[in-house]
């Protein structure tokens, strides 16, 4: 569950990027963010996963406090938390099996459970085969799915998704809807922050919009709501 309220982050600079923003989200719920640039969508997935702190207001990720949490617990909060970004962000000197087993080795996991989790994971991103390829001999959409895979080795309760499809041809891009969808049914809360309204429009979830840093609109089975 992820609760915030009353939440304002206001940056050094003077600009306000969110402002008195309420939501909350149930465990196991698939969340659109969308809404314009500059409209708070970053700063609002980035204090999910405590890369940003509310300058006022409560920010709850789980039995979290994220506020009030002091920075040694942030990495047993991110244990939680899984990440995948538009730029992928794999290391590039290592493969894909040691890109997906770092996330798990961070942690100082048992290698034989490390083995075990990345080759599932591997498997279920459809790249089992690919474990000795290194990031640049693999496609965008390759790339994405380790990604993918990285951010889910540790079994996190939460998946952030921010534009996961931003940099992907639209074949591609519904080949990664799809695996999130899959990582969705098994429970795992996924919360995608994007532009792309074919995707919105056809595989409906609930929509926050965010605007001026609040929530313009929480709709079940949303649409996108803007033009492109």
């Amino acid at each position: 569950m992820i609760e915030m309220s009353n939440v304002y982050k206001k940056y050094s600079n003077g600009i306000t990027a969110i402002n008195g923003l309420d939501v909350r989200i149930e465990q196991g719920e698939f969340v659109y963010v969308v809404g314009p640039s500059g409209a708070g969508k970053s700063t609002f997935i980035k204090m999910i996963y405590r890369e940003e702190t509310p300058s006022k207001g409560t920010v709850k990720v789980g039995d979290f406090d994220l506020g009030s949490m002091k920075p040694k617990f942030v990495p047993q909060l991110r244990r939680n938390v899984g990440v995948v970004f538009q730029d992928f962000k794999l290391l590039p000197r290592l493969t894909v099996y040691e890109n997906v087993a770092y996330a798990m080795q961070v942690l100082e996991k048992n290698p034989k459970q490390i083995q075990k989790r990345v080759l599932e994971v591997l498997e279920l991103v459809g790249l089992k085969h690919k474990v000795r390829m290194f990031p640049n001999e693999l496609s965008g959409g390759e790339q994405q799915r380790i990604a993918i895979a990285r951010a889910i080795a540790n079994m996190p309760r939460v998946l952030i998704a921010d534009e996961p499809t931003g940099n992907l041809d639209p074949e591609t891009a519904w080949g990664i809807m799809e695996l999130l969808e899959e990582i969705n049914s098994q429970g795992t809360t996924v919360i995608m922050a994007t532009h792309n309204s074919e995707i919105v429009n056809r595989v409906r979830h609930r929509v926050l919009a965010v605007e001026n840093g609040r929530i313009a609109r929480d709709q079940e089975e949303g649409e996108y709501g803007y033009e492109i």
